[in-house]
């Protein structure tokens, strides 16, 4: 009974996301895609005194990637750069709350890609190289 709230909660996200946009200046933006199944996402963050202060997504794809990256936005604003780090694939599992099959784990998880490629750049650019 839970997985099929979560299955609502994932359809509802699919058809009315929230922070879909794009920001001016952000500090991270990255756009990943996944070639399997043709997803595109791009991730866009401003980051204020360590926490994301906005969060706003941006693509096309199947239901679990645009619910994702709906999803994965609330998720983050307010979170500290260190939380952002500490997040895995596993965080992206539980926030969905329903079982992904491998066809679709890649499809769940390319937001959350897009943030660690994302801070990888961010941080090479505060220490003053390029990655």
């Amino acid at each position: 009974m839970a997985s099929d709230l979560y299955r609502e909660q994932i359809l509802e996200h699919y058809g009315n996301p929230r922070n879909q946009g794009v920001l001016e200046d952000p500090d991270i933006s990255v756009e990943r895609d996944n070639p399997v199944c043709g997803d595109v996402v791009r991730l866009d963050v401003i980051l204020e005194d360590g926490r994301v202060r906005k969060a706003r997504f941006s693509g096309q794809g199947c239901v679990i990637s645009i619910a994702s990256a709906s999803m994965f936005t609330e998720k983050i604003e307010g979170k500290t750069v260190a939380e952002l780090k500490a997040m895995d694939d596993e965080d992206i599992f539980q926030m969905l709350g329903v079982d992904l099959g491998p066809s679709r784990v890649n499809c769940g998880v390319l937001p959350l890609r897009a943030l660690q490629e994302g801070l990888a750049r961010w941080e090479a650019k505060q220490k003053g190289s390029a990655v």
